[in-house]
């Protein structure tokens, strides 16, 4: 990751940053049956979703560990899925041997497309037709064949007195929003609720894969491990332990400065720390973030 740049910071601080997410995987799912296959399989509401807006969503095994943590996007004429390219398994692959008879088509638009996220309050500057919200969180993206529309797209952006800003940004304002990441705050084949990611299941919509496991868990028992998105009023990295009274609970698993200073954190600790008090090694303590972070 390059070195975190202050002007980068700045402008997602003033709300006038976008992002060139362009190497995101992205499939296009079409067909007859498109909005219904895809219902079925994953852990969002795909048939109430409308065009021009987007759905954090899972894909689950079927004991109900996450395979793929993907947004799901609708506009006029398809759905599209849209997944970091960190992740292990590409979710075009998991979803396709699912079609079997059915009426649907997927195609991989990853190297066709060009993907800008266009941060927070940015979105009301740019003029453009998006999808809401972003695959970052607040905010909308902007998906354009590659070449002349896509040129045309980012230098509309810049015109607009926005600044193209990097993985190391990005990164700082995802913790302080307390979202959490596959591969660095919970592994592929956690539980949604180890993951925080419960608000991407929808559990009045009926069956999806892994249904009847994440029911179980969430009706008569829970997960091992939690997330929680706490503040330090000093300087904390990532993999450091914390404490309560009686010895070492967790690891910090993000970490990055905040606004008015201090650090902000996601932490994954045991489900019986979900509410303690905890603290550094070295005894400062942690509070949990309420607000603006």
């Amino acid at each position: 990751m390059e070195p975190m740049s202050q002007d980068h910071l700045s402008a997602i601080d003033e709300q006038r940053a976008f992002a060139d997410l362009s190497s995101w995987r992205k499939v296009r799912v079409q067909g007859a049956d498109a909005a219904q296959w895809l219902h079925d399989l994953v852990t969002a509401d795909i048939l109430t979703l409308r065009p021009g807006h987007s759905r954090r969503t899972l894909l689950l095994s079927p004991t109900g560990r996450i395979r793929a943590d993907f947004t799901v996007a609708r506009d006029e004429t398809s759905l599209l899925l849209l997944q970091a390219p960190d992740q292990p398994d590409h979710v075009g692959l998991l979803l396709g041997p699912y079609i079997l008879s059915s009426d649907v088509f997927l195609e991989d638009a990853t190297t066709s497309h060009f993907l800008f996220a266009v941060l927070d309050d940015a979105a009301g500057r740019v003029g453009l037709a998006g999808l809401e919200p972003s695959v970052l969180g607040p905010g909308l993206d902007v998906i354009t064949p590659n070449g002349r529309p896509a040129r045309r797209v980012e230098d509309m952006m810049m015109k607009k007195q926005l600044t193209e800003v990097g993985e190391a940004a990005l990164e700082t304002r995802r913790i302080r929003l307390g979202i959490a990441r596959m591969g660095v705050d919970y592994p592929a084949g956690a539980l949604p609720a180890e993951a925080g990611l419960e608000g991407a299941v929808d559990w009045q919509k009926g069956c999806f894969l892994g249904q009847e496991s994440v029911a179980k868990i969430k009706n008569l028992g829970h997960p091992g491990t939690v997330l929680r998105h706490l503040r330090s009023g000093g300087t904390v990295a990532s993999g450091s332990p914390v404490e309560d009274g009686e010895g070492t609970r967790g690891v910090v698993t993000s970490a990055a400065t905040g606004r008015g200073g201090g650090t902000l954190l996601i932490v994954r600790v045991p489900w019986t720390a979900r509410s303690a008090t905890l603290t550094t090694a070295d005894h400062a303590a942690l509070g949990d973030v309420n607000g603006t972070a």
